[in-house]
Order: C-alpha cells, then structure tokens, then sequence
C-alpha cells in the first residue's frame, strides 16, 4: 500500500513540476502580491486627515501658506470645486482649501475631523480667512462598504465560477466533444454568460436585500438602475474570465492568472477604502480596472441617488471592455487542450 501511495505522490508531484506555467505562477504570484502591497502602503507614517486644496496644477504648493507644512495631514490638489464640495459634505474629505486673492476654506461642521482641522488652520493664520459651511448627513461605513463587499463576491464569483470552469472543461476533454457538435466558439461563450449572470445576480440581489432590510442600508437612487450596474459590470467580468480561459489549458495556471487580477482589483479598486488621495499613478491603475467603475456607479446610485446621466460613463466603459474581451475570447477560444 506504501508503495501505491508513493508511486502516485511521485507522479503527481512530477505532473505539477514539469507544468512549468503553473510552476511560475505558483511562485511568482505571492511575491508580486507582496511587492504591490508594499507599494501601496509604503508610508511608514499615515496621515490622519485628508485636506483638498483648489489648484491647476496636479501638486499642492507647500509655500502659499504655513498651514500646508503641518504634519500628519495629506494635502492633495482638486480642479473641480463642486465635486470636492460634495465629499466634504459626504465626510470623504475633512476639509477644502483655496488660495489665491481671497483665501477661503469649506469644512462641515458636524465632521470633528473637520472641527479639529478649523482649529488647527486658524492656529497657524496670520490673517483671516473666509469661511464656509458645507451640510451634508455623513455616510456610515456600512452604507460605504457594501457595494464594495458585493462586488468583490460578484468578481471571484465571475472570475472562478467562468474561468476556471472553462479551462477543467478543456482540460477533460468535454469542450473536445462539444467541438464535435455544430456548436459555435461565440454560442458557447454567450450561454456561458447568460448562465453565471443569471447565478450571481441571484445569489448578489438575495444578499442585498438581507443586508438592505437588516442593517438598513442606504439607498437614495434607484433599484433598476443598480440592477443595470450590477448587469453590465457582471458581464464585464465574466467576459474577461473567459478572454483568460480561451486558451489555458491547466487549471493551476488559470487559478494563477485569475488571482493575479482579483487581487489588484480587490485592493486598488476601493472595496474597502477609498483612495481619495492617493498618488496619481494608483488612481491611474485603478481606473483601468471594471471593479473600480462596478463600485463607483454602484455608490452614486446607492449613496447619492444620481441617475442613469451620472453613472453612464461607467456603463459606457464597463460595456465595451466587456464586449472587447467577448469578441477576443471568440476569436482566440480553443477547444482541446492539445
């Protein structure tokens, strides 16, 4: 029986080493995730509080006033005065800042980040500077973190449910009978869409309607608009599932790469935090991923109650990566795994 049992441990340990794409992507997966994590929060010292500052240009000059050297404080540079004024509302910014002919500063004042930074900024003025209150009923963390846990289920839900499933069946041979058959690469590849669509919008609407009646989750817009989002950014992601799988043919390679995308997305795209703030070059990168555009629409219609006209750039977006990776996944998709 030993022996049996180390014959077959052999061959399957010689079946994963001589795989050398899953090999790779084995060893090279955890140390990519670690040096993007290190990357993402490489600040030994986290600011407390995140301060807006109107300007042109894409940096905050440090030297327009003494404020803006305090320590502790993120200062970032905004354009958009109506948009910044929004989030102080909202509580995602504590405070907002203008210098120029008439230094001005917005904070709200039921925020005690907000309270504290007023202070701190009249503490370090030579001069007066104009006031003005911005209102707004803060945002629990729950109402915030939801749509972001809902999306990441949607996304391992679509990435796995599709990809993976995709290559196990190239790799037992049933797409090999199924090439038998008059069935067509992009016929096989729709139904595929319909069906974990039609799974996770179930399984995603069920949770949300738990959550949304126990926790009393916030929900100023609509439901059928929310119900689009979660449409078209599911099939997004299973489109892109499939672009990975038309091709792979070992499972541990595709677990591999399907990972390799779900976890940037889980950590840049804003599931648990915002990233308001950040450098420049991870909002860049995050704006490149659908889960960022999933859960940016799905806040506005949830938070904000916007409409169809202020989530139709995600929709627009979401839609055509995903209509992009269909037509490619059709194009490139292969029945045997030989």
């Amino acid at each position: 029986m030993i022996r049996r049992f180390l014959a077959v441990l052999h061959a399957r340990n010689m079946e994963f080493l001589r795989d050398r794409s899953s090999l790779s992507w084995n060893l090279l997966v955890p140390v990519l995730l670690v040096a993007g994590m290190a990357w993402i929060f490489w600040e030994e010292d986290r600011p407390i509080f995140k301060v807006a500052v109107l300007a042109d240009t894409e940096e905050v000059e440090r030297s327009e006033h003494p404020f803006l050297t305090t320590e502790h404080i993120r200062f970032f540079a905004v354009q958009n005065r109506a948009d910044a004024m929004h989030k102080v509302a909202r509580h995602q910014i504590d405070m907002l800042l203008e210098f120029g002919d008439t230094q001005s500063y917005w904070v709200n004042p039921d925020s005690p980040r907000g309270y504290i930074l007023e202070k701190m900024l009249l503490g370090t003025s030579g001069r007066s500077l104009a006031k003005a209150t911005v209102l707004g009923e803060p945002v629990r963390y729950i109402d915030w973190l939801l749509p972001g846990i809902l999306g990441m289920n949607m996304m391992f839900s679509c990435l796995f449910g599709v990809g993976f499933i995709v290559v196990r069946y190239r790799k037992n041979g049933f797409l090999k009978r199924l090439n038998a058959t008059p069935l067509r690469a992009v016929e096989f590849i729709a139904a595929q869409i319909v069906s974990r669509m039609t799974i996770t919008l179930v399984s995603t609407g069920l949770v949300f309607a738990g959550t949304r009646y126990i926790l009393d989750i916030r929900m100023d817009g609509s439901y059928w608009l929310l119900f689009l989002v979660a449409v078209v950014g599911a099939f997004s992601l299973i489109a892109l599932a499939l672009f990975v799988a038309s091709r792979v043919t070992s499972e541990e390679l595709a677990s591999g790469v399907l990972n390799f995308l779900g976890w940037p997305m889980m950590l840049l795209s804003g599931v648990w935090f915002s990233t308001e703030g950040t450098s420049a070059i991870l909002q860049w990168l995050a704006q490149v991923l659908p889960l960022t555009h999933i859960l940016a629409a799905a806040r506005a219609v949830m938070i904000d109650g916007v409409g169809i006209a202020g989530v139709a750039t995600h929709l627009v977006v979401l839609t055509g990566a995903g209509m992009v990776f269909m037509g490619l996944s059709a194009l490139a998709f292969k029945w045997r795994a030989e």
